[in-house]
């Protein structure tokens, strides 16, 4: 069976549109990784991705992926072809890589799994336009120019909708969700790393609640 571009917009907006942040997460063990996904759907965020920056990363995913009821859980930092294979076969949502290489656009056609890819630029943009995706990420988000920058591509680059990642905060995100050409934002700041190493599930939980409240 052929997969259909639009098919993958479909499905990477559906997600995209389930709560105004996803939260960007990165875990050293599958248990910390579920609780901490359990808070955060519990505050209204299902749509969690967790990034390979860990030896453990394919481990948390899976452990999520199967223990969090709700949770829409997808792979961050796939650079490469075989990162993507692994994440597809665990169980993953959806896909989220830093940029975009010829390389990861073409194995994405043989999933049906959603990429969200990254991009900084016009150029990038227009490519990837050309091989028909309509959601991209913007990374890094406040470095390459902020909630300015991505309200002056809206004019050019219709028919686009970004989700910025790199650098936003609780105080930042209102910024960029005001955009039209916004259809949510990535963060840390939901499940910050002392919360995770205290255990205050609790805290996180109430994170994500105000993150959630963002979108109404």
């Amino acid at each position: 069976m052929k997969i259909r571009m639009k098919d993958k917009n479909e499905r990477i907006s559906e997600v995209l549109a389930l709560a105004p942040v996803v939260p960007v997460l990165q875990f050293d063990d599958p248990d910390t990784a579920v609780q901490t996904s359990q808070a955060l759907v519990r505050g209204g965020l299902p749509v969690i991705e967790i990034t390979l920056r860990t030896p453990q990363a394919l481990d948390c995913i899976s452990a999520v992926a199967r223990e969090v009821e709700g949770a829409v859980v997808g792979a961050g930092t796939v650079m490469t072809p075989a990162m993507m294979s692994d994440c597809v076969a665990i169980g993953c949502q959806f896909l989220v890589s830093p940029g975009a290489t010829t390389e990861l656009i073409d194995a994405n056609k043989k999933f049906d799994v959603p990429l969200l890819p990254g991009v900084a630029t016009p150029s990038e943009a227009m490519a990837l336009m050309a091989e028909g995706y309509e959601f991209l990420k913007f990374f890094p988000a406040e470095q390459a120019g902020g909630s300015n920058y991505l309200k002056s591509l809206a004019p050019v680059l219709q028919g686009l909708k970004f989700c910025p990642t790199g650098g936003l905060t609780a105080e930042k995100a209102p910024q960029y969700l005001a955009l039209d050409n916004v259809i949510c934002v990535g963060g840390s700041w939901v499940a910050p790393k002392d919360l995770i190493a205290a255990q205050d599930w609790d805290g996180i939980t109430a994170l994500a609640a105000t993150a959630t409240a963002l979108g109404q």
